[in-house]
């Protein structure tokens, strides 16, 4: 199954931390829900609202170019609403209709970029450092 932009799919919550969650997918893959993706209220702890080990019903919003995976749990769940005046993300800043998005969205657009980025060299900290101790 090829994770395309736009996909529902159901993952299992395996780590929250104060920026967001991480979501286990289908065929072994992460992807991360970014804490403003989390409800349409508003956030301050993610806890409130999941839980480690939670199943949760999640959509593609972006896939980055090493193949990071933004999630959104407010988009899987469709609502009636009014039509939003505001241009979807896109997938990266190199995307087409990057300069149509708003000052607000491109901002929450670098934030999610940049907390993914910030996560996953933590991640391959930790797995270094593990992997020192364990040849020691």
């Amino acid at each position: 199954m090829q994770l395309e932009v736009g996909s529902i799919l159901e993952g299992k919550v395996t780590k929250i931390t104060r920026f967001g969650a991480f979501v286990a997918l289908p065929e072994g893959k992460t992807g991360l829900v970014h804490i403003s993706e989390i409800a349409d209220t508003y956030v301050n702890d993610v806890r409130d609202h999941v839980q480690e080990g939670q199943t949760v019903k999640v959509k593609v919003i972006g896939i980055g170019d090493e193949g990071k995976i933004n999630l959104s749990i407010k988009k899987a769940e469709e609502k009636p609403r009014q039509p939003q005046p505001r241009p979807q993300h896109v997938q990266n800043q190199a995307g087409a209709g990057y300069s149509e998005l708003s000052f607000e969205d491109k901002l929450k657009l670098f934030l999610q970029e940049s907390d993914s980025k910030i996560a996953s060299s933590k991640l391959y900290e930790g797995r270094r450092v593990s992997s020192r101790r364990r040849k020691s």
